[in-house]
């Protein structure tokens, strides 16, 4: 049985090694090659391999963008080099991975592990699921969030973000040119924003600082943080009290 694969990497050079090693196993047949992540998610989506060699360090869009946006994912061999870290994760989750540069031997050794489960039918989706949440537990600052509507893809700087609401398992991410959804929590977005920028004034939202444009008392000890955009959102006691502190009132 022949399995179809794509390459998704940013440098020639490491799709053409990919290519080169792949000359010399059986059954695996490269149907397509990407430099960027969004060529990469489209190429998923049209032609549906069975596996991919994804690097995770792109432009556009990231390896990890890649996969939070792939519904029914194939097969995923790691062609990166990402730091201890997250090598560590990958093996705890049994996805296989390629530290850059490697040998021919463990190139081969990765696609017959691959190739391997493809015969045994193993289930791919919980795997993709343990690599994104190991992503999501690292305490990195994001610097923007992408998002797909229907089969478009886009790309939001967390500078645009004027405030986020938590809608059931998503979360809505309010910019100047919309609303977008993204299927996070609260809590992913509260320890991954900036907290001297992004403020969680209420279990239901978290503002942007700048957007704000005043803060009002509607109620007895109960707070409207009125927003540049008109919009205008409840703060909960604690909410307050955070403002308070961040924004030196």
């Amino acid at each position: 049985m022949t399995y179809k694969a794509i390459i998704i990497d940013d440098e020639k050079p490491a799709r053409d090694i990919i290519r080169t090693f792949l000359k010399d196993i059986a059954g695996i047949e490269v149907i397509s090659e990407c430099q960027d992540g969004f060529a990469g998610l489209k190429a998923i989506q049209d032609l549906k391999p069975d596996l991919v060699f994804l690097d995770i360090q792109m432009p556009k869009l990231t390896g990890f963008e890649v996969l939070e946006l792939i519904e029914n994912p194939p097969l995923i061999i790691f062609s990166t080099a990402y730091d201890q870290y997250a090598i560590k994760a990958f093996e705890m989750n049994a996805t296989d991975y390629i530290l850059k540069p490697y040998s021919r031997e463990r190139f081969t050794q990765a696609v017959a592990k691959a190739v391997a489960k493809l015969q045994g039918g193993i289930a791919i989706q919980p795997e993709i699921q343990k690599i994104i949440q190991s992503a999501d537990d690292k305490d990195e600052l994001l610097q923007r969030i992408a998002v797909k509507t229907r089969h478009k893809v886009h790309v939001i700087g967390v500078n645009e973000i004027i405030y986020l609401e938590a809608e059931g398992d998503y979360v809505m991410i309010h910019v100047k040119d919309g609303n977008y959804l993204k299927e996070k929590t609260m809590k992913y977005f509260e320890s991954h924003l900036d907290p001297a920028k992004f403020i969680r004034i209420h279990r239901s939202y978290i503002v942007n600082a700048e957007s704000i444009e005043r803060i009002e008392l509607y109620d007895k000890e109960n707070y409207s943080v009125l927003l540049k955009n008109g919009a205008s959102l409840r703060a909960s006691t604690s909410g307050y009290k955070l403002l308070k502190q961040i924004l030196n009132m």
